[in-house]
């Protein structure tokens, strides 16, 4: 080995390991509306935690080797329903990682008393402006697909909002705050939950 190599080698083992902010007890799920964020925020969580992210609506869609839209256009909503809950069971029995679930799936009781008893679930809770700006134009909400996606969401937004209030916690987000910040303020909350996180 030349000396070069000999450099690189002794430089990589110097570097250090990062550390996590924290052991995680339970698996985190994200909830909320579609554009809170549960994606983007609970795969940085999971990299500041050291931990697994999972994604529901991946998994499904890896099994089913097909999109979300394609499997509500093929086999209906309540078909993609069954399949989700039986995928949220499955990922929660795996290791304690952070899972981000669907806009739909936490509004099932099933589901609900399910992600409870296994793990721990946080509300990303966005305001209705700042979901349809993030969602507006994407064509991958199958929701959203009517002659009028704005009264939709608003409508989706309001039936929904009650049943996330039942989270275990709930997070607030705004149009100003980076996702750094939002995994921030969900450490913040899960600290609060010695069960679920202990600090280092």
């Amino acid at each position: 080995m030349s000396e070069i190599e000999q450099g690189i080698t002794t430089s990589r083992q110097a570097e250090p390991q990062p550390r996590p902010v924290g052991r995680l007890k339970k698996t985190v799920v994200m909830v909320g509306m579609m554009g809170a964020g549960k994606t983007a925020v609970g795969r940085a969580l999971a990299q500041r935690l050291l931990v697994p992210f999972l994604d529901s609506d991946a998994e499904i869609e890896s099994a089913a080797n097909m999109t979300v839209p394609e499997i509500f256009e093929r086999d209906g909503e309540p078909f993609f329903r069954r399949k989700e809950s039986q995928v949220i069971g499955r990922l929660l029995q795996d290791r304690r990682g952070v899972l981000s679930t669907g806009g739909g799936a936490f509004l099932s009781e099933a589901n609900r008393r399910m992600i409870s008893e296994r793990g721990v679930s946080v509300w990303l809770d966005a305001p209705l402006p700042v979901l349809w700006n993030r969602v507006r134009h994407k064509s991958t909400r199958p929701l959203l697909r009517t002659a009028d996606p704005r009264a939709t969401l608003a409508e989706l937004y309001a039936a929904r909002v009650p049943i996330y209030a039942e989270a275990d916690l709930r997070v607030p987000s705004d149009s100003r705050c980076a996702i750094e910040e939002m995994v921030d303020r969900v450490i913040a909350a899960l600290a609060t939950r010695p069960d679920v996180l202990e600090l280092e």
